[in-house]
């Protein structure tokens, strides 16, 4: 039973390895994350609450949720071209 256990061990380190990597697959792109959207509006001098806040908020919500649509669009498209893309040793 001792020799299994690096055995086990490894073959465990592995497949977290693996799952790590899928877990981080869907992180948002890290443009998207960099600033904070409220600083980013008050430092135009612009009051919260007021229309051209909820204005710049929306703005910057349109922007990054184009950069998720935009990094998702290229994992697949980038999926299907390995998918459709024969091998060739």
């Amino acid at each position: 039973m001792p020799s299994q256990f690096p055995t086990r061990l490894l073959a465990l380190a592995i497949v977290a390895a693996a799952l790590a990597a899928c877990a981080s697959r869907n992180e948002t792109p890290v443009a998207a994350a960099t600033e904070d959207d409220d600083a980013f509006c008050r430092a135009g001098g612009i009051a919260a609450g007021s229309s051209d806040y909820v204005a710049c908020r929306k703005n910057r919500d349109v922007q990054r949720n184009n950069e998720v649509s935009k990094a998702a669009r290229t994992q697949r498209n980038l999926n299907e071209t390995m998918i459709n893309t024969p091998f060739k040793p």
